[in-house]
């Protein structure tokens, strides 16, 4: 039995020592009016918009406009592109994030901060690289059009090269975030049973970060499906063939815009469909 002389033994605070309470006991009591104030008017900025949108949506025309063949074929090319862009990120971008989590080499630091370059560079900018890049002149795409006849700009599949684009740096960092929070030692201990490094990868650490590479898939399918900038620069606004919903709903705001509202009110359905999807995620209360 331990006596209460003992250090530790006695119980309750110590005299003197204020108790520490939860963040957030006492709701706004006590909350500096400087800093009340404007968190208030932060959130009325952020809320203000959507509440615009979601009054003045035209909600009896709503079905009329959905129903329209363009929008039809708007929805499905986006989700179409948006899901095969989605799908080069994961073949590409899971592997890349391994590379800048689990290896060591000369210049990671620089290649980390080029993989993450398109989360702030200007969409209309990367569409321009792009062009570049794989245009019919551009640096490889004049000899993709040489050699095998493949033109890549105004097509779909330009539409799903731009998506990805911007797309697959939010899988990267979300996948190798969830690497480095894993603990390297149970593919080691594989490896040391006869596994391979890539037998390792697969049936060791796949399922450990299974959940990160479903939130950044998700969030990069919801880029994607947004996606603006690059997309009309690389792959134009051709109705059917590459007018994705953001493309539809900036050429519906100038003829209808009671059409862009209904629009804008689908890709706000899949914007809150995604928050929802990653509630557990990044919403929960610690």
């Amino acid at each position: 039995m331990t006596s209460l002389d003992e250090p530790g033994a006695a119980a309750g605070p110590r005299p003197g020592r204020p108790r520490r309470r939860r963040a957030g006991a006492g709701g706004l009591r006590g909350v500096p009016l400087p800093l009340l104030l404007p968190g208030l008017l932060a959130l009325a900025f952020l809320l203000l918009p959507l509440l615009a949108l979601l009054l003045r949506a035209p909600w009896r025309a709503l079905p009329r406009q959905l129903g329209s063949t363009e929008v039809w074929q708007a929805l499905q090319l986006s989700l179409i592109s948006a899901t095969a862009a989605t799908a080069v990120s994961l073949v590409l971008g899971v592997p890349l994030a391994w590379l800048l989590a689990r290896t060591e080499f000369p210049g990671r630091g620089l290649v980390r901060a080029l993989v993450t370059l398109p989360l702030v560079l200007p969409p209309v900018v990367g569409g321009v690289a792009l062009l570049l890049a794989l245009g019919r002149n551009g640096v490889v795409g004049q000899w993709l059009d040489a050699w095998f006849g493949i033109t890549l700009p105004f097509t779909t599949t330009g539409v799903v090269i731009a998506e990805a684009f911007v797309a697959m740096p939010f899988l990267v960092i979300s996948v190798e975030g969830t690497l480095r929070a894993a603990d390297p030692r149970y593919e080691e201990a594989a490896t040391t049973l006869g596994a391979s490094r890539f037998t390792a990868f697969r049936r060791v650490t796949l399922p450990l970060i299974a959940p990160g590479i479903a939130a950044g898939a998700v969030l990069a399918w919801a880029r994607a499906l947004g996606e603006f900038g690059a997309t009309i620069t690389f792959a134009g606004n051709f109705p059917g063939r590459t007018q994705t919903m953001p493309l539809s709903v900036y050429l519906a705001l100038q003829n209808d815009p009671e059409a862009a509202i209904a629009l804008s009110l689908v890709l706000l359905t899949v914007s809150i469909a995604v928050l929802a999807a990653l509630r557990d995620r990044w919403m929960t209360t610690p």
